[in-house]
């Protein structure tokens, strides 16, 4: 009986396992602007998190604190009227490269720890200015520290969100002092945006930026936030001798086009798929695009191309540079999709296929071509033969998955019988 029962746990263990395997499961990242919106009390906090672009550095580590404070303790930073740079510095001071929740607080070996923090990995902080210090106090308290300062200077109020041991929000009673974290922060070196373009492998589209007054248009954005998606040389010439067709001002708009007036980073694309506005964008001309994710990769989508983000040449806030693997065609300026050139009709082969019978005949499919027309999006049956060939295949797969499972769980049963 006890052999019986131990077995029968051991398949039901084994069995949700492998469930949980074949089903694909996956575990999503934490949102620590998403996290913070629960609590307007820390509002302020939460929104210089986001200005400062710090909110989705935090968004992209595995194993992180943040030890947040509410509105009121902000009031004494902001006094200080630090640039957006030297703000950013401070907060990355209050954002640990470890997991603390309450628990882990109140057990700290040895009575203290010293956190390595944001701050120290930007590689600023000379020595160890850029760790932080926890200790557990009397009474139950757990104090905090930069190594800047050499003392406490706050102390922990109380845990806001955990989820162990990924992420962990916390408050603490007030902003932690710093002398290096609050120093001046020259603002980053000015960035040459068609010589960066031309040295990684987008020299054509540079070409084409620097012989229109869009190249205006992007550097008075750059200050502001600029993300650009920068078409690749293979991808560009071959739009060439199209490109050469539009006007002076059609031109210029889709250079425009393949702009965004804010920094947007990978991670942020994927949190944010839907519309966007671009540098074209003006009143009654629409000039969006859509952004979608398509498994773990960004594309960005028009009703005549749908173009792949394929690599970065650039994130240094506020500019960033993708490459992607097509230009992005606005339907502003290309009112249906692109078709390709028709093939040539077929040689008569024998004296009985003349060419005036050649002429009853069904035209001929156009040859293959990579044409932005190609895509399944842009089809006669608007992908449907794709979409249900993609059914199938899941259906299969989810078939597979049932059955592997319940295979399983019938020769487990049946040892036990």
């Amino acid at each position: 009986m006890q052999h019986y029962r131990s077995t029968a746990a051991f398949t039901a263990v084994l069995v949700s396992i492998l469930t949980f395997f074949l089903s694909g499961a996956t575990v999503s990242g934490h949102n620590i602007t998403a996290i913070l919106d629960k609590f307007p009390e820390f509002s302020t906090f939460n929104h210089y998190l986001t200005i400062t672009h710090l909110a989705d550095e935090i968004n992209n580590r595995q194993t992180i604190t943040v030890c947040a404070v509410n509105n009121a303790g902000m009031s004494d930073l902001l006094s200080k009227h630090l640039s957006v740079f030297a703000m950013k510095n401070v907060l990355s001071l209050h954002v640990l490269l470890d997991y603390f929740g309450a628990k882990k607080l109140h057990q700290i070996t040895n009575g203290t720890a010293l956190a390595a923090t944001m701050f120290q990995a930007t590689g600023t902080a000379s020595g160890s200015n850029g760790f932080v210090n926890i200790t557990d106090l009397k009474g139950g308290k757990v104090g905090f520290g930069s190594e800047d300062s050499g003392r406490t200077d706050a102390t922990f109020v109380k845990s806001l969100h955990e989820l162990p041991y990924n992420i962990s929000v916390i408050q603490i009673s007030s902003m932690l002092p710093s002398a290096e974290a609050e120093a001046p922060t020259p603002e980053p070196a000015a960035v040459n945006i068609s010589s960066l373009m031309s040295a990684h492998g987008c020299k054509n589209f540079a070409e084409a930026l620097e012989a229109s007054d869009a190249m205006k248009t992007y550097a008075d954005n750059v200050d502001g936030g600029l993300t650009v998606f920068c078409p690749l040389d293979d991808a560009f010439k071959g739009f060439m001798p199209k490109f050469k067709n539009l006007s002076v001002g059609d031109k210029q708009s889709l250079l425009e086009f393949h702009g965004v007036p804010v920094y947007n980073s990978l991670s942020m694309l994927k949190s944010s798929n839907g519309l966007m506005n671009t540098l074209a964008t003006d009143g009654a001309s629409k000039y969006d695009f859509t952004v979608q994710n398509d498994g773990n990769q960004v594309t960005i989508k028009t009703s005549i191309v749908t173009a792949k983000i394929v690599g970065t040449l650039i994130d240094q806030q506020p500019l960033i540079i993708f490459t992607i693997d097509k230009v992005l065609l606005p339907k502003e300026l290309f009112k249906g999709a692109i078709s390709p050139a028709p093939a040539p009709a077929p040689e008569a082969d024998s004296p009985a296929e003349s060419p005036k019978a050649s002429k009853k005949k069904k035209k001929s499919t156009p040859a293959a071509s990579d044409s932005p027309a190609d895509s399944p999006a842009d089809s006669p049956d608007g992908g449907l033969a794709d979409a249900a060939a993609d059914s199938n295949s899941a259906f299969e797969i989810k078939g597979f998955r049932f059955g592997l499972v319940a295979a399983l769980n019938f020769w487990f049963v049946s040892l036990i019988m």
